[in-house]
């Protein structure tokens, strides 16, 4: 098999809410279809891929560097020996003539290229992506659920106690037993009157609600929240500090006994090294969450998974950013500990398919061929528009 074409494009994914560090008024995303010759019910078979949500598109890195290097590889460069396509041989030929170092948004653009890879060879295939994963990375017996937890609790403009409630009894009727809330954008009172709010939906208990502060707080400001959050006994407290700030981090868990969580904006298995070798983190009880499809895909994701396994860390101790069927699909294939889910944000990238069920915080894999976004009408719609 080979590639014919790529078709690359950028939509927005934009939104009036807002985090502790950031508003989402601009936000887009890219996208990208690569075209096989291989046809099936007289269609020739497309992977698709975009980049997550909170980083912007990479198209101009796409256009200049990675797609044209993966266009021009030689015939047969992309398929290993059984003449299948290989995402690993295609990540090397993407990333020849690159210094190392200086990730960035040059690791987006490698994920979105990576994401679609998957997808088109699990479509040749003719499996679900978890399965094909499972059966070329893993031990060929992948989880059928995947715990999901529902992020929300932005920061909007009006936005009172009683909406943030009500938006967490939507999560809650909608099959989520966990849920996720930003903090970091206000006083701290008027946090802690937040999680308050929050807490009585849940009945007070401070194991089913995780909070996000986005990367804002010094090292003063988190270790004043981390004593005022100690007492709920939170399922966790993410991204506390800047993300390479390992040193703050590594004191904050010096200080507070609850779980931290952290990684979604690191970009590399260097990145995520450096974490787990300077940055504190405790492997009974933290947890991981760099996002495969904004750090270099599932090629990158599998080294540092093989990474954190010689450091003593458990695969259930990383659950990826980003609400996206890709990283359910990875959940699912090499036995992670969950996956985060955006129920109704980030349209129409975000979420998983249509049809998908939440019981209990979990939700099943289907058996579409691939990542499944066939089963995502709406967005769907917007990348067969690329090519179509």
């Amino acid at each position: 098999m080979r590639i014919v074409s790529a078709h690359e494009g950028v939509i927005p994914i934009s939104s009036s809410m807002s985090n502790a560090f950031i508003d989402f008024s601009t936000m887009d995303c890219s996208i990208l279809a690569l075209v096989s010759d291989v046809v099936v019910d007289g269609k020739p078979l497309v992977g698709y891929g975009f980049n997550s949500n909170g980083r912007y598109s990479a198209g101009e890195i796409l256009r200049r560097r990675i797609l044209p290097r993966l266009m021009d590889a030689p015939e047969g460069a992309l398929l290993d020996e059984a003449g299948d396509l290989s995402p690993s041989f295609a990540w090397e030929a993407m990333m020849r003539n690159e210094k190392p170092g200086g990730h960035g948004e040059r690791s987006v653009a490698v994920g979105v290229v990576d994401m679609a890879l998957h997808d088109l060879a699990a479509k040749v295939a003719g499996v679900p992506l978890y399965r094909w994963i499972s059966d070329h990375y893993g031990d060929g017996d992948p989880d059928d659920s995947v715990f999901v937890y529902a992020a929300g609790g932005y920061y909007a403009p009006g936005k009172s106690d009683r909406d943030l409630q009500d938006e967490m009894r939507r999560f809650l009727d909608a099959g989520y037993d966990v849920v996720k809330m930003k903090i970091g954008g206000a006083p701290l009172a008027e946090d802690l009157r937040r999680i308050e709010a929050v807490l009585e939906v849940l009945g007070g208990d401070g194991s089913r609600l995780a909070v996000d502060v986005n990367g804002r707080f010094d090292l003063d400001t988190a270790l004043e929240y981390a004593r005022a959050l100690d007492p709920y006994d939170l399922f966790w407290y993410e991204e506390v500090g800047d993300p390479l700030d390992y040193r703050l981090n590594a004191t904050l868990s010096e200080q507070y006994k609850n779980p931290i969580a952290t990684g979604e904006n690191l970009f590399s298995l260097q990145d995520a090294r450096n974490l787990v070798r300077y940055g504190g983190m405790r492997p009974d009880r933290d947890y991981i969450q760099i996002d495969p499809a904004l750090s270099y895909g599932l090629v990158e994701y599998r080294r540092i998974q093989d990474m954190l396994s010689q450091h003593g860390w458990s695969s259930r101790r990383c659950i990826p950013h980003g609400g996206h069927q890709f990283s359910l699909h990875i959940a699912a294939a090499l036995k992670l500990g969950g996956n985060e889910s955006y129920p109704g944000e980030f349209q129409p990238t975000g979420g998983f398919a249509d049809d998908a069920v939440v019981e209990g915080s979990r939700v099943a894999l289907d058996d579409r061929p691939g990542i499944g976004f066939e089963g995502k009408a709406n967005f769907l719609e917007v990348l067969r528009e690329l090519h179509e």
